[in-house]
């Protein structure tokens, strides 16, 4: 099964460039982007349905529309910095 994103690689570039942007530490987005990978990977495991996107891009969609949407998690401003 291959896997197919719903999102092409400009939005993605846009999206990273975003994150990186608004933290003050870009090692630090680096590793919670990764760590929400790792852990949306083994919560998704047993969801073949959801896999469609790679969970390193999925976190970062994640991120950045928590970014640009704080009414979605109050405390994304604390987690990004």
């Amino acid at each position: 099964m291959e896997k197919q994103s719903s999102i092409d690689s400009a939005e993605l570039s846009r999206r990273s460039e975003e994150l990186i942007r608004a933290a003050s530490n870009r090692y630090r987005v680096v590793v919670q982007v990764a760590n929400r990978a790792k852990r949306r990977r083994y919560e998704d495991f047993d969801n073949m349905d959801e896999q469609l996107m790679k969970p390193v891009i999925r976190a970062v969609v994640e991120m950045s529309d928590e970014l640009m949407q704080p009414e979605i998690i109050s405390d994304v401003s604390s987690s990004i910095v």
